[in-house]
């Protein structure tokens, strides 16, 4: 199959499996897999590639479930040519592999307050492409310009206002591959950076099974779906609060469960496929609407194809 796919100087992979990928550790083959080598690869190979077939970015498959039948795409994951990190007064540029916690530390080590990415799995580039965000700040609050790579091959910036970046959702094109992010943070001394990141970690530790196999929020918040930061962007009404009245907290189907420690957790304990979380997820989402009326939406992206029957 890749003998007649483009020549490159990274790694392209036919069949490759994707669950020891995902942190789920779930899911089937990507048809194809490639890591660029760096910038012109990447832009090299999706020029060359057929107009038709099917590009899927992934990062770090922290946010992720791949179902168990794989992927009919090529899969593209960034790596060593796409994490760099450099800072320049109070803006932040890095590369979409570079991990979100790994650009908060070297941020606030440079007087940089990007703090709220320290507790954020995942990479800059699905950071981005989600608009992460926490304790109140999102990546929409923090964004000078993104720069990405077309499906044609071409290098764009992009602005938050052409990404249109929302509540967990941007309208970064299908196909299109980030490649690095500018962000501007407010100054601040290190060490108190440095404790209050401290301190977020162990909040996040007390309250979510950080030690377990999940892929983070399993779902939005029902409410508050803006992301502007005004005063009547709130989030009082919470998915775990509602998954919690619907008497899912524990939940389990195979090795899926909706997680004790905070029940807006999908965990993987051992064993489980991507049919059970999936499917696990459907069925809170079905409760949860019979018992109060409110539709819950993923915020784990699921992707792929279920296994052959």
């Amino acid at each position: 199959m890749t003998d007649t796919l483009p020549p490159v100087r990274g790694r392209l992979t036919a069949d490759r499996p994707l669950s020891d990928l995902t942190w789920l550790r779930v899911g089937g083959p990507a048809d194809l897999f490639f890591q660029p080598a760096d910038l012109d690869d990447l832009r090299d190979f999706l020029r060359a590639l057929p107009a038709g077939q099917p590009v899927f970015p992934m990062g770090v498959g922290s946010n992720l479930i791949v179902r168990d039948g794989g992927i009919r795409a090529v899969v593209i994951r960034l790596g060593r040519g796409f994490n760099g990190i450099s800072i320049e007064g109070t803006r932040v540029t890095a590369g979409a592999a570079a991990l979100d916690a790994h650009v908060a530390k070297r941020a606030a080590q440079a007087g940089v307050d990007l703090t709220f990415l320290r507790t954020i799995p995942g990479s800059i580039g699905g950071a981005v492409r989600m608009n992460a965000g926490c304790y109140g700040s999102y990546v929409a609050d923090h964004l000078i310009e993104a720069r990405a790579v077309t499906r044609d091959g071409a290098l764009v910036t992009l602005t938050p206002a052409e990404l249109k970046l929302a509540y967990r959702q941007s309208a970064l094109p299908e196909g299109w591959v980030l490649t690095e992010a500018v962000f501007e943070g407010a100054p601040g001394d290190p060490r108190a950076l440095e404790a209050r990141m401290a301190a977020q970690l162990k909040k996040r530790d007390e309250s979510q099974p950080s030690k377990d196999r999940t892929a983070g929020s399993t779902f939005r918040n029902p409410a508050g779906f803006s992301s502007t930061g005004r005063a009547d962007d709130t989030h009082e009404l919470k998915a775990w609060k509602v998954i919690d009245e619907a008497g899912l907290r524990g939940a389990t189907r195979g090795g899926a469960q909706m997680s004790p420690k905070h029940s807006n957790f999908l965990v993987n304990t051992g064993g489980a496929t991507a049919a059970d979380l999936e499917g696990l997820g459907e069925e809170v989402r079905k409760k949860v609407f019979q018992h109060s009326g409110i539709a819950l939406h993923w915020e784990i992206m699921r992707v792929g194809e279920p296994a052959a029957s």
